[in-house]
C-alpha cells in the first residue's frame, strides 16, 4: 500500500457544521452590530476560532476591543455552538462515510482525526464515531492552527506513523497546504477541489476506496 494511514479533517468531510457555526457567530455578530453573512462564513472555513473572531471585527465599528473581551467574546460563541451541536446524533455522518471507514480499516488502514476544533471529542461523541478512529489531534493539542501543519503531524505521531505514508482527506484549501507542509499527500472533497492543488480530487467520499 502506498499510505499506511489516513487522515481526516473533521468538520466538512466526516460531519457538517458550517450552519451551527454560522448561527452560533451570527448570534454574536448581531449583539455587536456586526452585518454577518454566510459569504462571510465562507472566509472562516479551516482557520481558528481566535482568527475567525477576529475577521468578525473587521467589520466592528464600535471602540476598540480588548483581548480580555474577546475572549469573553470566544467562550460566548462556543458555548451557543455546543448548545447547537447538542442536536447532533448518528444521523448527521452517512451511511457511506459510515461505510467507507469501515471498510478502510478493514483494509488495514490506520485511521486518524486531524481537526482544528477543540469540539472534536464531543461532535465524534454525538454522532457515535469516536470508535472508528485509531487516534484523534484536535485543537485542544495543539497551539497552530491550519495552514501550519501541527495538528497532522500530531495526528501521525499518535498513529506512530510517518508522515509520508500518511494522506490528508481535506475540504479546505489551508488544509491542503497543511498536509503538504506535514509532508503529506491530501485528498480534496469539496470547495477545497476548486483550487487544484490536492494530489486528488474527490467527487464523493466513497472515492476513498478507489484510490486507496
Amino acid at each position: 500500500m502506498q499510505y499506511k494511514a489516513v487522515i481526516f479533517d473533521l468538520d466538512g468531510v466526516l460531519v457538517f457544521t458550517d450552519k451551527y457555526h454560522f448561527k452560533a457567530w451570527k448570534k454574536l455578530a448581531e449583539k455587536l452590530s456586526i452585518d454577518f453573512t454566510e459569504k462571510d462564513n465562507d472566509r472562516l472555513r479551516g482557520v481558528s476560532r481566535a482568527e475567525s473572531l477576529e475577521i468578525i471585527l473587521e467589520k466592528y465599528k464600535g471602540k476598540p476591543t480588548s483581548e480580555a473581551q474577546k475572549q469573553e467574546y470566544l467562550a460566548e460563541k462556543n458555548d451557543t455552538y455546543r448548545q447547537f451541536l447538542g442536536d447532533m446524533n448518528r444521523n448527521d455522518v452517512s451511511d457511506v462515510v459510515r461505510d467507507t471507514l469501515k471498510k478502510l480499516r478493514e483494509s488495514g488502514y490506520r485511521l486518524a482525526i486531524g481537526s482544528s476544533s477543540k469540539n472534536t471529542a464531543y461532535i465524534l461523541e454525538r454522532t457515535e464515531l469516536t470508535d472508528a478512529f485509531d487516534a484523534v489531534a484536535d485543537g485542544t493539542m495543539i497551539t497552530k492552527s491550519k495552514p501550519d501543519p501541527e495538528v497532522f503531524l500530531k495526528a501521525a505521531e499518535l498513529l506512530r506513523e510517518t508522515p509520508s505514508n500518511c494522506l490528508v482527506v481535506e475540504d479546505a484549501d489551508a488544509g491542503v497546504t497543511a498536509a503538504h507542509a506535514a509532508g503529506m499527500d491530501a485528498a480534496a472533497i469539496g470547495a477545497a477541489t476548486k483550487s487544484q492543488r490536492a494530489d486528488y480530487n474527490l467527487e464523493a467520499f466513497s472515492d476513498l476506496l478507489r484510490i486507496l
